[in-house]
């Protein structure tokens, strides 16, 4: 039986992500994204359990398949991520992704798809949308066949789902049993989002394969190891701001540089040296316009201090803003109990 409540913490290197430019979510290989900052990389987080328990938030997916082997893996030359795990009993498959939609201002949306490749699975499902760092009491309710989470002064978050669900504890929890080649899906976005359905994960998971596939196949990379490289590609492409330009250093925060240390910093911005790095990377590959993109929002930085470039800050908001105030989450207890 798989208890969520008390599910541990994952190793870091036990994750995968994905993104859509705007945002990215971290994924652990039991099926838990433990780490969602929405609707913006340096939005506060509604998932954070990778920094604390699932009570700080996971969207938590898994089968009852406690033996099985596990592994992850991205679809060929794409930023979709698939979880499988693979038994005696059943083979099943989690495929992961945020939506790149043709309208940039468009709000990210999750999609979940999980497939019983062979056998008979028993699925369980919690989604715990925790807004603003878990610092704000989340409420979960039914709204047309569909759960509605929401917090004063927070985003609503709307969760659809091609499987019945309950609210337990402020969650949406569902257990079912799949057989061979059945399969369910669940879409998270936000609460006025007409695409919030369940129905059409088919066709937007089409429009996003093409899109990174697209995407990678300009690299003009034909050396060594081309699969590993454009794979970095990919992973630098995550940290890019469509709408704005600017890259970030990473896309999480309060990470420990090592086991237990104390330099948890936040990444989430645009930190104007390892910036330029990714741009000179973009550059050797041949994906001129990234670099372009990146040019004309520090051309907007330069601007902002004058046109003296010597004044110019180490870092920025991702949308070119100055003032980035730090904050201490005391109320997480740290990844491995770092803070």
């Amino acid at each position: 039986m798989v208890d969520f409540n008390n599910e541990p913490q994952s190793a870091i290197d036990a994750h995968g992500i994905i993104g859509d430019m705007r945002s990215a979510a971290l994924i652990n290989d039991k099926g838990s994204i433990d780490f969602f900052c929405w609707p913006e990389f340096d939005s506060p987080s509604i998932f954070c359990s990778l920094l604390d328990t699932p009570q700080a938030g996971a969207f938590q997916l898994t089968p009852d398949l406690p033996n099985a082997r596990r592994e992850q893996i991205y679809l060929p030359d794409t930023n979709v991520l698939q979880t499988r795990w693979l038994s005696d009993e059943a083979v099943v498959e989690i495929t992961d992704l945020l939506v790149i939609s043709e309208d940039i201002d468009d709000l990210p949306l999750l999609v979940r798809r999980v497939r019983v490749v062979s056998g008979n699975a028993t699925i369980h499902l919690r989604c715990a949308v925790r807004h603003d760092y878990a610092r704000t009491s989340t409420r979960a309710s039914a709204v047309d066949g569909k759960v509605l989470f929401s917090a004063e002064g927070q985003p609503g978050l709307l969760l659809a789902s091609s499987q019945p669900l309950q609210i337990k504890d402020a969650a949406a929890v569902a257990t079912f049993t799949l057989a061979q080649d059945e399969g369910a899906e669940f879409v998270l976005g936000g609460e006025d989002d007409e695409r919030v359905d369940s129905r059409c994960t088919d066709l937007v998971l089409a429009h996003t394969l093409k899109f990174w596939r697209g995407w990678i196949a300009q690299s003009n990379y034909r050396g060594r190891w081309r699969e590993m490289v454009n794979r970095s590609a990919l992973a630098l492409k995550l940290l890019t701001s469509r709408k704005h330009g600017a890259i970030i250093a990473a896309a999480t925060f309060g990470l420990p540089e090592a086991p237990g240390g104390e330099r948890n910093w936040d990444y989430r911005y645009t930190w104007i040296r390892d910036a330029s790095f990714t741009v000179y990377a973009f550059m050797r590959l041949g994906f001129v316009e990234e670099a372009n993109a990146y040019m004309r929002w520090l051309k907007g930085r330069v601007s902002d201090c004058c046109g003296q470039p010597t004044k110019i800050n180490i870092l920025y908001g991702i949308d070119g803003r100055q003032e980035l105030p730090e904050a201490t989450l005391a109320h997480l207890s740290g990844h491995g109990g770092a803070q």
